[in-house]
């Protein structure tokens, strides 16, 4: 059974391993160079000080998966629009940790009065992008070749749901 709970620096180890492998073994994340545990508890502190949450999903007791969202654009105009990232380890893909995370991350910017949040999603991350319409988001749109990794090109599928539709400015 899968269960949430906000991240801790304890946790550290788990998070940068779940990073790591995707980052060297899939598309999901355009970047090179791994990250430590060291780094990932500067990016916990950082995350706790502008108050974005971070959580884990556990499977008896072990961390196999994150989520966390911050900031869309650095600009006060998109103070109110949120990009949230999400990681399942790979032996643990397909047993809802990665759908749990990304309603309590949607509930968890709704308390916190975001008006919407974005996804980017490599386009043939098919399964994170029906995962995602089935929660509610909409494609907003497709960016054909934007990113390269493996040696190819990579489009970037963005998908948003407006999280408080009566919320007024």
């Amino acid at each position: 059974m899968v269960e949430l709970r906000p991240a801790r620096p304890s946790d550290a180890v788990a998070l940068a391993s779940i990073y790591n492998d995707a980052l060297v073994n899939t598309v999901a994340i355009w970047k090179s160079g791994t990250v430590t545990s060291e780094e990932r508890v500067s990016w916990l502190e950082d995350k706790h000080q502008t108050q974005f949450p971070v959580i884990v999903a556990t499977d008896n007791d072990k961390v196999v998966g994150f989520a966390t969202y911050g900031y869309w654009r650095p600009y006060d105009g998109y103070v109110h629009t949120v990009e949230h990232s999400v990681y399942v380890d790979r032996n643990s893909r397909g047993n809802g940790a990665g759908k749990a995370m990304l309603v309590e991350l949607i509930q968890l910017a709704r308390a916190q009065g975001k008006h919407m949040m974005v996804g980017c999603i490599e386009s043939g991350n098919v399964a994170s992008i029906k995962l995602h319409q089935k929660l509610g988001f909409e494609e907003s749109g497709t960016f054909k070749e934007v990113g390269v990794k493996f040696g190819r090109w990579l489009d970037l599928t963005c998908l948003t749901l407006q999280l408080n539709p009566k919320w007024k400015l």
